[in-house]
């Protein structure tokens, strides 16, 4: 009999709170599981990155890499968080120092071939000659991977295919998936070669994971607070797996020593350093005001307008995470105030639909639902606001200077966070136009750029 462990992270988000205890952690681990002839590899499944910390915007991510490389993981696969908040130059160059490998399947350059930092699947090699084959696959997220100039394949699809390449050549398969619990349900069902499912995406928890036909689905919630533990019992004789289990390691309850918070100040020292580069000059101080209009809220909405070209804007106070003091703005100020990887987008309207959303945009509960996800990373919504969408004071609405008319098409600027539905339904359904690789902080700072007193240093 021969046990197969499996350690794995998901969806850390460059939450390092707890990464040098969870460093050590699958540091000591492997030295003890190797001590005793038992194979171990390790796994990340996605979402490592997250632009909304210092170190990884200073770093471009590839600080993410450095400590994936130092904590001896084997392979990992992409979240849209590496995938498509980054641009693809940026995403080209991540894994450039890699010491492992980046398994994902259902990605491809424009010339619909694997980037040449991606693999489809690995088959690694125990000592017992135990053959294990590793798939892995993104969430399908397909116009902002068009955007950006990617093919993505449909991820189920693309997995069951490759697991039916690899079961004549393997004992044991493992998916790395990053397409969130339904979706790995899914593939239990439907794809019966598939041994263990390592998830991510849905940031769900599975404290001693779930079985779906055959396969051990494995997941470890969000940012760090968790590390999984699989094993997997194999039987080299007959040539099957006999059980598999799997388990959690608490990060809150791990060791911790004074040279941790040493590191943590160090990651976030590393991050303002590089983010020190200045933009340009705030002539004035830019307020912000989470429940309604401020100073920074109309220089962002007359951001947007210049750099869509929309006809109005609209946008929630909650992505202000503090204001622009009068003086140079640099890289880090913009970071501190925007942190989140969100992207501009324009919507075409009749006036009738724009006129529908105006109104649900004045619920005034809205201001204070907590946000959570769809790359928003601040806590509350805020108040909605809106920029050359108006009413007179005889009831009309306006759009910039022109008053809207129910069958005319207006052109909209929104926040890609708006346009899954959750908030305003018709946003869903209409016709979208992403903007990417910038970022909202992107834009405010090339408006800045464009129209400070100065982008001249002195």
């Amino acid at each position: 009999m021969e046990i197969i462990h499996i350690l794995h992270t998901n969806d850390i988000h460059s939450h390092f709170e707890y990464w040098p205890q969870i460093h050590r952690l699958l540091v000591d681990k492997r030295k003890e599981f190797d001590a005793r002839g038992e194979p171990v590899y390790l796994f990340d499944i996605g979402d490592h990155v997250d632009r909304s910390h210092p170190f990884t915007e200073g770093t471009n991510g590839k600080g993410n890499i450095q400590l994936l490389n130092e904590a001896g993981y084997d392979a990992v696969t992409i979240g849209n968080n590496e995938g498509i908040t980054m641009s693809k130059a940026a995403l080209d160059e991540l894994y450039d120092e890699a010491k492992f490998d980046v398994i994902v399947g259902n990605l491809l350059d424009s010339n619909e071939e694997l980037p040449n930092w991606a693999t489809s699947s690995t088959i690694y090699t125990t000592a017992k000659g135990t053959k294990i084959g590793v798939i892995g696959a993104t969430a399908y997220y397909k116009q902002f991977y068009e955007t950006l100039d990617w093919k993505i394949i449909p991820s189920r699809e693309q997995l069951i295919n490759e697991a039916e390449q690899l079961v004549e050549k393997t004992d044991v398969i493992i998916c790395l998936s990053h397409l969130g619990l339904p979706e790995d349900q899914l593939l239990a069902v439907e794809c019966p070669h598939i041994d263990v499912i390592l998830g991510a995406h849905t940031h769900h928890i599975l404290p001693e994971g779930e079985y779906v036909n055959d396969a051990l689905l494995a997941a470890t919630g969000k940012f760090g607070d968790f590390v999984g533990h699989v094993t997997v019992q194999f039987d080299d004789k007959k040539k099957q797996v006999i059980d598999k289990h799997a388990s959690l390691y608490r990060s809150a309850d791990l060791p911790v020593l004074e040279e941790d918070v040493e590191k943590i100040a160090k990651y976030i020292d590393v991050g303002k350093t590089a983010l020190e580069e200045k933009l340009f000059y705030n002539a004035v101080d830019l307020k912000q005001n989470l429940f309604g209009t401020s100073e920074l809220s109309s220089y962002f909405g007359r951001a947007l307008i210049d750099y869509t070209d929309a006809d109005c804007a609209l946008f929630n106070a909650g992505i202000f995470l503090g204001s622009l003091e009068k003086g140079w703005i640099t890289k880090g100020d913009m970071h501190q105030i925007l942190p989140h990887p969100i992207n501009v987008c324009t919507i075409e309207l009749t006036g009738d639909q724009l006129l529908e959303v105006y109104e649900q945009s004045l619920n005034e509960d809205l201001a204070h639902i907590e946000v959570k996800g769809l790359g928003f990373r601040g806590t509350l919504m805020g108040a909605i606001l809106h920029e050359r969408l108006y009413r007179n004071r005889w009831g009309a609405l306006f759009a910039g200077n022109k008053e809207v008319v129910p069958e005319e098409t207006y052109t909209l600027a929104t926040l890609d966070m708006f346009t899954f539905g959750y908030f305003f339904p018709l946003f869903k359904e209409l016709d979208k136009e992403y903007f990417m690789p910038d970022l909202i902080r992107d834009v405010l700072a090339k408006y800045g750029q464009n129209n400070g007193e100065s982008t001249t240093l002195p």
